[in-house]
């Protein structure tokens, strides 16, 4: 729920778009935007002090991370037909390359998302509850040799165990306070930070740093300088953690205390970062 004091036209317009082309199924990241002029936080009530249930997520390769549910759901994010040896239940794919997306998804793959509309007739637009996650989606633009492609990537946001995860997939451009309306809260954000052929490495930075997200995963780094290059700018507001595994086993109540960049394993960077 929000609360608004005093808001601009403009924000009125804004949140009201966001309520029209709102995913119908409850959303608990839609809760707290930050950022916009005019909209603060509601309290809802009192915090749950139950243990949390884990959420697994292992980087494969790429952009894709493979996410598993408390209940057994499993996920892969910019899926190319590469699983890691689990068939997911779900995939989500961009397609702004072919290292994005697949033609031929296994058709033992339940829910196969893309954040493109293929019949080119609007804005692919996703909800999708199973068992205890919603998966939805908020498109931008992708900027081609030619036009732009408009609403041609899609930002997935995966709703579970009361976290709030972003996978930004192939961002091309900055996001408008709609977009941040949109998303809403984010805990976990998977982001792109090969800063060419996505959005560069100093805006990309700008907006880990407008999402205050407790944790960023790096995904997309061409080599150990593109990734250099984003935690020498991150480095000043988040902690960088590098761990000694391919993923990691998080829950809200686990999230750390101070915004950190999380490495794993298997990524370009085996440095320490203390």
């Amino acid at each position: 729920m929000f609360s608004i004091s005093t808001a601009p036209l403009r924000v009125v317009a804004t949140l009201s778009a966001l309520f029209a082309a709102g995913p119908a199924l409850a959303s608990m990241c839609h809760t707290f935007v930050e950022g916009i002029p005019g909209v603060r936080y509601a309290q809802l009530g009192p915090v749950a002090t139950a243990p949390a249930a884990s959420v697994r997520i292992d980087y494969l390769s790429h952009s894709t991370y493979r996410i598993t549910t408390p209940e057994g759901v499993v996920i892969a994010t910019d899926f190319y037909g590469y699983d890691g040896g689990v068939m997911p239940d779900i995939v989500t794919m961009n397609h702004a390359h072919e290292t994005h997306f697949t033609d031929f998804p296994d058709p033992a793959i339940d829910h196969v998302l893309r954040g493109w509309n293929p019949l080119g007739d609007g804005p692919a637009s996703h909800n999708l509850e199973v068992a205890d996650v919603i998966v939805r989606n908020v498109t931008t633009d992708i900027r081609g040799w030619g036009e732009r492609e408009v609403d041609g990537n899609s930002i997935f946001v995966f709703e579970v165990a009361g976290l709030c995860i972003g996978h930004l997939g192939h961002l091309h451009h900055t996001l408008t306070d709609l977009h941040h309306a949109q998303i809403g809260r984010l805990d976990i954000v998977m982001a792109p930070v090969d800063g060419t052929y996505t959005l560069n490495v100093q805006d990309m930075i700008g907006l880990m740093k407008r999402f205050k997200a407790r944790v960023v995963l790096p995904m997309h780094a061409f080599g150990p300088s593109s990734l250099r290059m984003f935690i020498d700018g991150m480095d000043d507001v988040f902690a960088i953690r590098q761990l000694e595994e391919r993923g990691l086993d998080i829950a809200l109540d686990t999230l750390p205390s101070d915004p950190t960049v999380i490495l794993t394993a298997n990524q370009y960077w085996r440095g320490s970062f203390d």
